[in-house]
């Protein structure tokens, strides 16, 4: 079965590496993107698509940030229980700690290259459906809420 992802990024170039970046890793993963939280919460909504396996949200994106979104999805059950990761340029405690209270399994500091991107996605795209947090702990720019 094919995996399917979502991003919510206002930034174009951030969402074209993302795209290519999982074209190369497995050109069958589905990939769906927003430009901000409102967009995730619409293309949830949307009937004719599958829900995904994995949300990555930004944090700041117009219209509605990411928290916002993240708090949307977990307050609904058809949601709840996608896993979300927080992938963002901030990596202060703060915000990890933030995400992880709300309920994000992840925090995802954006890479700077892209083939550490490509390899970021590669491991979390062969964890899903198993323990992700401890599958991908190990990886720096990545923090694992522990359950």
């Amino acid at each position: 079965m094919n995996k399917t992802f979502l991003l919510a990024d206002d930034d174009p170039d951030d969402v074209s590496m993302f795209r290519e970046a999982l074209s190369i890793i497995d050109p069958s993963i589905i990939f769906y993107y927003a430009q901000n939280g409102r967009g995730v919460l619409d293309k949830l909504g949307d009937k004719n698509l599958e829900n995904p396996d994995i949300i990555f949200l930004d944090i700041n994106m117009p219209i509605m940030n990411g928290w916002e979104c993240l708090a949307k999805l977990k307050q609904s059950e058809l949601y709840r229980d996608i896993p979300v990761f927080i992938y963002s340029t901030a990596s202060r405690n703060k915000e990890v700690e933030k995400a992880f209270e709300m309920g994000a399994v992840c925090f995802f500091t954006k890479p700077t290259e892209f083939k550490q991107l490509i390899i970021y996605l590669k491991v979390i795209a062969d964890s899903l459906g198993k323990d992700m947090p401890a599958l991908i702990g190990h990886l720096k720019g990545i923090q694992s809420k522990v359950f």
